[in-house]
């Protein structure tokens, strides 16, 4: 458990650039459950596109400059899975030649949570359930599922918060955004959105919920096809317990 009540906001550039009403969301979902939020200024990519894309070098400075802003603070909190899956995962990896560093992120990677993880491990907060919440479907992205293990935290809040849970076929299957991935192979990749959207949509919910800003993005790309309405959880979390 995390005792300090100061925490800092990790946004992401895809939230930064793109979507900033879930780094809001984001904010005042910390604040209902005790904490303070501080937003470092000078934070930037984590580095995981260079990482992805083979630009090894770019990646450890980016790193290396992740860990220098946000290694003292008691936690640090991400709206999305997949940058989560970075700090904690790759980081090591990336500075492994170094001792130093390799320790320092061996620290961050231990208190740097992705928010529902964070707010049901961590803070214990719970919504309360909320009349005539909608009933949901919920993707799982492949960072935050498959590396870094957070499936039922999601889950546990939007059930907390009253939400009617409905699982599709196969809820960890790709949406096809995969970073790099949908750029190189954009045909591929939105083949597996369609499907992935057409599997939400014979769930006949109201909402698709998702955890990763870019999973989002991708399939908020081709929702016309569906009419599937897609949120990410941040958001349905801070209306339903505003």
């Amino acid at each position: 458990m995390i005792d300090s009540k100061r925490v800092a906001l990790k946004v992401t550039c895809m939230v930064d650039q793109v979507m900033p009403e879930v780094g809001v969301a984001t904010v005042k979902l910390l604040r209902r459950a005790g904490y303070k939020v501080e937003f470092p200024v000078d934070q930037t990519c984590c580095g995981q596109p260079f990482n992805n894309s083979g630009f090894r070098s770019r990646a450890v400075q980016l790193a290396q400059r992740t860990i220098e802003i946000f290694e003292d603070y008691a936690a640090v909190v991400l709206p999305g899975g997949s940058c989560a899956a970075m700090m904690r995962k790759e980081y090591p990896h990336l500075l492994a030649a170094w001792p130093v560093w390799y320790e320092r992120a061996q620290a961050l990677a231990a208190k740097t949570f992705e928010l529902s993880e964070f707010l049901v491990n961590q803070a214990a907060w719970q919504p309360q359930a909320v009349p005539d919440a909608p009933r949901v479907t919920y993707h799982d992205s492949c960072h935050m599922n498959r590396l870094i293990g957070i499936s039922a935290e999601p889950r546990a809040l939007l059930t907390a918060a009253g939400c009617t849970l409905v699982e599709m076929d196969e809820p960890g299957r790709c949406c096809g955004f995969g970073g790099v991935f949908s750029i190189r192979l954009p045909e591929v990749s939105n083949v597996m959105t369609e499907e992935k959207l057409r599997r939400a949509a014979a769930t006949e919910t109201d909402l698709l919920v998702a955890s990763d800003p870019g999973c989002l993005m991708q399939m908020r790309g081709l929702v016309h096809k569906t009419g599937v309405r897609v949120e990410h959880l941040a958001i349905v979390l801070e209306e339903l317990t505003r």
